[in-house]
């Protein structure tokens, strides 16, 4: 019986989840001045859905996740979360939601330490009376386990300024992670690592979406897209140009339909064969 009712809960769940994206765009517009960076989007995620958002240098890519992650307010259209309206006019309103942002400079401070970063805007106190400290030492330990769980190994009170490339990315990798979003966004998240790094990244984001995380990752690259995503969504002139689902398509005729929709050029049927 009880095997039965948690059947049908999970059935129930994933009816929830088919009629209501946990989120969704539409008629999203976002002007700078007299330049309308994105025009009409339309847009749904799912839970733990992995979507790729692909487009040319100015396409609207980056603009559409800073809208998402709160960094722009939209100009017009509506954005719902769970079903429900809302307006994210800072990061913080994004945060609350559960919205985690790795945007494409990482936004890491090089003078803190790698703990100092995680916990930026979010530190762990400890409170002497009327008055309350920073607990450094509960912020350290978090951060080394959260580094230990990624299967990384570098000190975590090491300046991030001292750190490689890779590394540095991987820190704003454990940022987003250490307050479980049910939403991680990412913006070219691997144009700093190293194959064996891409490879854990890939890893990380497989578990997450197990976990029931949504993931959207902006990329210019083609292999990105194709490795993680359920789904992917091309921009261009900042409109939706179209989308698919590469498990529908082989490699060939995915990118050769990626390649149309970001040029607008008919692609013939030989080169998507």
């Amino acid at each position: 019986m009880s095997t039965r009712n948690n059947s049908e809960t999970k059935s129930t769940r994933a009816d929830n989840s088919a009629r209501a994206p946990l989120i969704e765009l539409s008629g999203i517009t976002k002007s700078f001045g007299n330049v309308d960076a994105l025009s009409g989007v339309d847009l749904k995620i799912g839970e733990a859905e992995s979507v790729g958002i692909i487009g040319d240098n100015g396409a609207g890519k980056s603009t559409l996740v800073k809208l998402l992650s709160g960094v722009y307010p939209a100009t017009g259209g509506t954005m719902k979360f769970r079903g429900c309206e809302v307006r994210f006019n800072s990061p913080l309103d994004a945060r609350q939601n559960g919205i985690e942002m790795i945007y494409q400079d990482l936004a890491l401070c090089e003078d803190l330490n790698v703990a100092q970063n995680i916990f930026l805007g979010r530190e762990i106190k400890k409170n002497y009376g009327p008055f309350s400290v920073l607990d450094n030492k509960a912020m350290t330990r978090a951060t080394a386990e959260d580094i230990a769980n990624m299967g990384l190994d570098f000190d975590v009170e090491r300046e991030v300024g001292m750190l490689s490339g890779g590394e540095r990315q991987m820190v704003a990798v454990a940022r987003a992670l250490q307050f479980e979003p049910s939403t991680l966004l990412m913006d070219e998240p691997t144009a700093a690592l190293s194959a064996e790094k891409i490879r854990k990244l890939w890893e990380m984001i497989s578990e997450l979406k197990s976990r029931g995380v949504s993931i959207l990752l902006v990329s210019h690259r083609f292999t990105d897209i194709l490795s993680i995503c359920d789904r992917i969504v091309v921009v261009r002139s900042g409109k939706i140009a179209g989308e698919m689902k590469p498990n529908e398509h082989s490699p060939a005729q995915t990118m050769a339909m990626m390649t149309e929709m970001m040029t607008g050029d008919r692609i013939s049927e030989e080169a998507g064969a």
